[in-house]
């Protein structure tokens, strides 16, 4: 299934973390933790119109790892695999 955003929406796919303490201790999967706030972008949509009708792209590409707000976006679940639906403004930033 291909997913296809409008207007100035992102589809990114969470990066689920492996927690590991400064001892060494790995915090499996299933303990209790905090929404993803990192994740793949997947899809971008054609970008905002203005009043006058140009259209603004969104800074993001397919493929950039970014950081968002955790509780901005949409959650959404397809297929069994979680996805996150954002707008531009909840895109905090791109990770290099």
């Amino acid at each position: 299934m291909e997913l296809k955003p409008l207007g100035s929406r992102v589809v990114i796919e969470p990066v689920e973390e492996e927690k590991t303490t400064e001892s060494g201790i790995v915090i499996p999967e299933t303990a209790e933790k905090e929404k993803p706030i990192k994740g793949k972008v997947l899809a971008v949509g054609p970008g905002k119109v203005t009043d006058e009708g140009k259209r603004i792209p969104v800074p993001v590409k397919e493929g950039d790892v970014v950081l968002f707000k955790k509780y901005g976006p949409d959650e959404i679940e397809i297929e069994g695999k979680k996805y996150i639906v954002a707008d531009e403004e909840d895109i905090l930033a791109v990770i290099k």
